[in-house]
């Protein structure tokens, strides 16, 4: 064989092993990041690396890839923190529009982990503890695999999952409604917003909801989370008085594997508008407004 064609054949062998785990990659990288577009540049980086790598490097190419995204993960969220700290008004991450499953393989937990609430919660924890908790957690690696990626014995992997999964358990909130329930409070959330409705917002709030917004010092929004029933209702029929456009078009999608509300203003996703759901009430409400985080979403004409 030619150099030349032997070096093409390697090209397409080397992108089909790519491929063929890229959405495991993407998965993996915008859990750790909570931006699709973060994600996509870490994925480029990560195929960079596949290409200029050694054979003798790779045995197994799945392992090596989940190695190398993972670790460029870290890095860029050591070096995102400050910029995060920097941030105008509270962040929240980049939302994206799912199907009936993230995955059609998924578990419930891998929707879960999917969910803008889920992402919030991660933001707690260090970039290692992260990427170890998702990995084990969500993505089933044995600690032994942990260890290897990240030059860990498996008691210190242990010790940091241990940890992780306290920080997460003190925030987290088990969704325990269905597709149609949502739906409906959705609904019912919508309606009561339009029509400055307090009572009809009251009865589908816990009373310990928080609102967050992310606005990004780009858009209004609030600078700091509001709590409870009375004030979260009050500033959200505030909030559409004021920064609604009449023209808007709102549509129920799911949103981050949950149904969640677009807002479209001449066709371009203007709000978008998740929810954490308990007992069968909204328990926290998250708007996205920040342009930067919604130019990814689909048009609609």
């Amino acid at each position: 064989m030619e150099p030349q064609v032997r070096a093409e054949q390697t090209e397409t062998d080397d992108l089909g092993v790519f491929r063929q785990y890229r959405s495991l990659l993407f998965a993996i990288a915008y859990r750790m990041l909570g931006s699709s577009a973060d994600a996509e540049d870490m994925l480029q980086e990560t195929f960079i690396r596949w290409q200029q790598r050694s054979s003798a490097e790779v045995r197994l190419p799945k392992a090596f890839l989940v190695t190398i995204i993972s670790r460029l993960c870290i890095n860029y969220l050591r070096s995102a923190r400050m910029q995060r700290e920097e941030y105008v008004g509270h962040w929240l991450p980049e939302p994206v529009i799912t199907g009936s499953s993230a995955d059609p393989s998924a578990t419930s937990l891998m929707d879960e982990s999917l969910s803008t609430g889920f992402l919030v919660l991660l933001e707690r924890l260090t970039p290692t503890e992260r990427a170890i908790f998702l990995l084990r957690d969500v993505f089933d690696y044995e600690y032994s695999d942990i260890a290897k990626m990240f030059d860990q014995t498996e008691p210190n992997c242990r010790q940091i999952l241990r940890r992780a999964r306290q920080h997460i358990a003190n925030g987290f909130t088990r969704f325990d409604a269905s597709t149609q329930e949502c739906e409906d409070l959705m609904q019912k959330f919508l309606g009561a917003t339009i029509n400055g409705d307090m009572q009809g917002l009251l009865s589908v709030f816990s009373q310990d909801i928080v609102l967050y917004t992310d606005g990004g010092g780009k858009v209004a929004a609030l600078m700091n989370p509001i709590h409870g029933a009375q004030d979260v209702a009050r500033a959200v029929v505030g909030a559409f008085k004021k920064f609604s456009p009449s023209n808007a078009v709102a549509q129920i999608l799911k949103i981050n594997a949950r149904p969640g509300i677009v807002s479209y203003l001449d066709g371009d996703p203007h709000t978008v508008i998740s929810f954490d759901v308990a007992q069968g009430r909204l328990r926290n409400i998250y708007i996205v407004r920040n342009p930067e985080k919604l130019k990814k979403l689909r048009r609609i004409e």
